[in-house]
């Protein structure tokens, strides 16, 4: 097994005690362990060798993070991923047997019930749903209204235009404001920013009311 997973965080979790040389020789025996697939020989010197390290040192991490057996040092976490590892080997083998990976099979998409089929409890859109643009018309005439042909202009609308305009006849511009929009019949969803709008494109001292 050339090639194994390492998890940093776990390792680092159970070996941050280590010193540099104990980490090097504990990181060189999984590496031995994983490439051999067999339990470390209880021959100590001869691992020593291998490993370029003391015997000392090499035994201290045996017998912390290594189990002894008769058949040698075991890990019974690297045996783990090995087994794994030849489970993944032995079903790329079978598949490869059986002509490689089995295909996906795309069907043919069912249709929808809900979208092809009549819904029985579905009205029909004709029959006693309005159009959309109606519905549209309606929801806009809700918000919006005509000036009323009793309109008066409101202390608060008629101070704000004296001072903005006082060059102006309030009043007077007022009348031509009322006569214009009421023979208009048009809908306004803010009446108050309709007349801001009136006074400022009025003329000074314009005796024309109509709108400019």
């Amino acid at each position: 097994m050339h090639y194994y997973q390492f998890n940093i965080g776990d390792y680092n979790k159970h070996t941050m005690h280590l010193s540099p040389i104990e980490d090097i020789t504990y990181r060189r025996l999984l590496d031995m362990y994983y490439d051999t697939e067999t339990p470390i020989p209880t021959d100590i010197p001869w691992v020593s060798r291998r490993l370029r390290i003391e015997a000392g040192i090499v035994k201290a991490i045996l017998v912390e993070f290594f189990e002894h057996t008769e058949n040698g040092y075991i890990n019974r976490r690297a045996d783990a991923e090995i087994a794994n590892y030849h489970g993944f080997l032995d079903k790329q083998k079978l598949n490869g047997i059986k002509g490689g990976r089995p295909k996906k099979t795309h069907g043919i998409p069912k249709p929808n019930p809900s979208l092809t089929q009549n819904n029985p409890k579905q009205e029909p859109l004709t029959t006693k749903q309005e159009p959309l643009k109606e519905l549209a018309a309606k929801a806009a005439q809700t918000k919006t209204s005509q000036l009323s042909k009793d309109w008066e202009l409101p202390d608060e609308w008629a101070i704000w235009a004296k001072e903005q305009r006082p060059d102006l006849n309030i009043n007077q511009v007022a009348d031509g404001f009322k006569d214009y929009w009421i023979s208009e019949a048009k809908r306004k969803a803010d009446w108050f920013a309709t007349w801001r709008n009136w006074i400022r494109k009025q003329r000074a001292e314009s005796k024309d009311n109509e709108q400019p």
